[in-house]
């Protein structure tokens, strides 16, 4: 069978093969090795983990950075201006990620994602030195501004690897996010006020003590210097050729041999890729339909982030539940180790099984009792609300990253390669977009609803979960035909 396939293979890399084009070289390494890419995804690990890490190790500490910055006059303000810090990250993020898409289509998926770690370092480690709150606000601006590694680097997962691998490559982005669930509320919350929490190791009179929220940040900038340096050695996936006008059919005919297509079956989906090649993204529905949905559960997920740990740490006569920064941390981090478990043994047989969007359906309707049943928390006490709560967030980050990576999957397939960088670009600049409102409007309502306990329908914080509930019953509709559809089966499944 070897020798019959010689004469269709020599002559096709003959013609589609760029020697000096490193997506050709990367596409080669594709047909010639059928395996998992492990080196690949453990460079798309790392990558993802120091976008997540500066995210997700803010929330232990940020109340009591708010309160430390003396801008709150109550503490029931402090809900208030914490969610404004939490918005400028992704306010920054949204203003250029577009940009960072067509940079990455242009000049490569890597030097995006150098610049962006860059970023990571410099402006990380100035935002745990802030002692004011606007330099706080514009330190994560700054950060959100260069931050371009989200989009590029999925497109990256989707391209570095086999067609029959491309689910496993964007789960290992969200597994990655699942690791700054772990790894960032863990630093943020046993590294935060190291003077307060460790004095026989930290004095009040040194650097850590003066700025209490420099550690975490220091580690975090530390952890992305050694991931800048690893990118020397990250392959680049983009196609770099002369003609613009044969390129992609090019590319198509290359990725088809190397996913053990033949040029017939192949010839008959590329019109299809051809359709999504030459209109504009704009136009393009699958596209668009799954970055409204995405949105919409992004917005959700964001504003449960500074919601939980807003409402853990607040006192119980306000309606929280008087957790330490060290009890939130360990809450999140359990919560990321069972994404982390959940990702890597269960995920990939359960979306094989089910589609993304059939999956994506199923755990939004799931996720919207889960959420209803979190004030009723704040009635229990000791082993069983510790475990309550464990229950409930680890259940919450599952079916999150879920429809996560079931609407990532859904977006690269929509779009060639020439313009999956920007296509992530736009899905990015959307989803900050609503991410930016998120921390501020949950913000605004957490601080509203701690000073409503007393009123008679929905009191305190039975509103503030109910208002993510309306949000996830929004989403859970628009998965639903004739919004969220899909050219063919073959598109969305991995086994094809």
């Amino acid at each position: 069978m070897a020798e019959r396939a010689a004469p269709l293979l020599a002559p096709s890399e003959e013609a589609t093969h760029h020697e000096n084009c490193p997506g050709c070289r990367q596409d080669r390494r594709n047909q010639l090795h059928l395996g998992i890419p492990y080196r690949e995804f453990f460079y798309v690990w790392i990558v993802a983990l120091c976008s997540a890490l500066p995210i997700s190790s803010l929330y232990p500490f940020l109340y009591f950075m708010i309160r430390d910055l003396d801008i709150a006059k109550r503490e029931e303000d402090i809900g208030f201006y914490a969610g404004f810090v939490g918005s400028a990250f992704m306010l920054g993020r949204a203003l250029t990620s577009i940009l960072w898409g067509m940079v990455a289509d242009r000049y490569g998926r890597r030097p995006v994602i150098m610049i962006s770690l860059l970023a990571v370092i410099v402006f990380n480690t100035l935002f745990g030195l802030s002692t004011r709150y606007w330099m706080a606000i514009m330190t994560r601006s700054f950060l959100g501004f260069l931050s371009g590694l989200l989009g590029p680097i999925q497109a990256y997962a989707s391209e570095v690897c086999r067609k029959e691998y491309q689910a496993l490559g964007l789960s290992v982005v969200d597994t990655s996010w699942a690791m700054g669930l772990v790894f960032g509320p863990a630093i943020g919350g046993f590294l935060a006020q190291p003077a307060e929490k460790y004095p026989n190791i930290f004095s009040a009179e040194c650097l850590f003590g003066r700025f209490p929220y420099f550690l975490p940040c220091l580690c975090i900038s530390l952890f992305s210097v050694g991931a800048l340096i690893a990118c020397f050695w990250l392959p680049e996936t983009l196609h770099m050729h002369g003609e613009s006008k044969v390129e992609d059919e090019h590319i198509n005919v290359l990725e088809a041999l190397s996913n053990g297509s033949n040029l017939k079956g192949y010839r008959g989906e590329t019109k299809q890729r051809r359709l999504f090649s030459d209109q504009s993204l704009l136009k393009n529905w699958l596209l668009m339909s799954s970055i409204i949905v995405y949105c919409i559960f992004g917005l959700q997920s964001t504003a449960y982030s500074e919601i939980f740990s807003l409402w853990s740490v607040s006192n119980k006569k306000y309606g929280g539940l008087s957790f330490s920064s060290q009890e939130v941390g360990m809450v999140l981090a359990i919560s990321g180790i069972s994404l982390l478990v959940y990702q890597l043994v269960l995920f990939p047989h359960i979306e094989k099984h089910l589609g993304p969007i059939n999956l994506t359906r199923a755990v939004a309707a799931l996720l919207i009792p889960l959420l209803a049943s979190y004030p009723f928390m704040t009635k229990l006490s000791g082993f069983i609300l510790k475990l309550s709560v464990n229950c409930a967030s680890s259940l919450r980050s599952i079916f999150s990253s879920t429809i996560t990576v079931g609407l990532n999957i859904l977006q690269n397939n929509a779009v060639s390669q020439h313009q999956r960088g920007a296509a992530n670009g736009m899905a990015v600049t959307a989803l900050s977009l609503f991410k930016a409102f998120a921390p501020a409007g949950a913000g605004i309502l957490f601080s509203w609803a701690q000073n409503h306990q007393g009123v008679s329908i929905l009191p305190g914080d039975y509103i503030v979960f109910f208002v993510l509930d309306m949000v996830g019953v929004v989403g859970l509709l628009l998965t639903f035909k004739p919004f969220l559809t899909q050219p063919g089966k073959k598109k969305t499944t991995v086994n094809t």
